[in-house]
């Protein structure tokens, strides 16, 4: 059964193939290219995970999961980095900003949807 993603992400190469694969295995997407519309998507969408770059106009990914994580109604939802961020400590920093999961950047079309899905299976026995 797909679940509904909402996707945060300026890049629009990245952005379309990461929704493609995403629908391509029956998942639903929202999108937003910057933060601020990223935090109003999530509070109107109410998606079942989030996937946000860190590095975004207007609010930057670390803005965004301080806002969302702030939120009675969002804290739950699995926020997730996508990040071309991948130095030693960057993953730390993430998960301490309050994001629940990183993938890094490229993404590997070969895994990225079963990523994304490990995330929403931990979700579900978590929830």
């Amino acid at each position: 059964m797909g679940r509904h993603i909402l996707v945060i992400e300026d890049n629009p190469t990245n952005l379309d193939l990461m929704t493609y694969l995403l629908r391509a295995f029956g998942h639903t997407t929202t999108t937003a290219v910057d933060g601020e519309d990223g935090v109003a998507a999530a509070l109107g969408a109410a998606p079942d995970l989030i996937l946000c770059d860190l590095a975004l106009p207007r609010l930057d990914g670390f803005g965004v999961a301080r806002r969302l994580k702030a939120d009675a109604s969002l804290r739950g939802i699995p926020l997730i980095a996508v990040t071309a961020a991948a130095m030693v400590g960057d993953r730390d920093k993430v998960i301490a900003s309050g994001f629940d999961g990183y993938i890094s950047k490229p993404i590997d079309p070969q895994t990225f949807v079963a990523d994304v899905e490990a995330y929403l299976r931990r979700e579900r026995h978590d929830g």
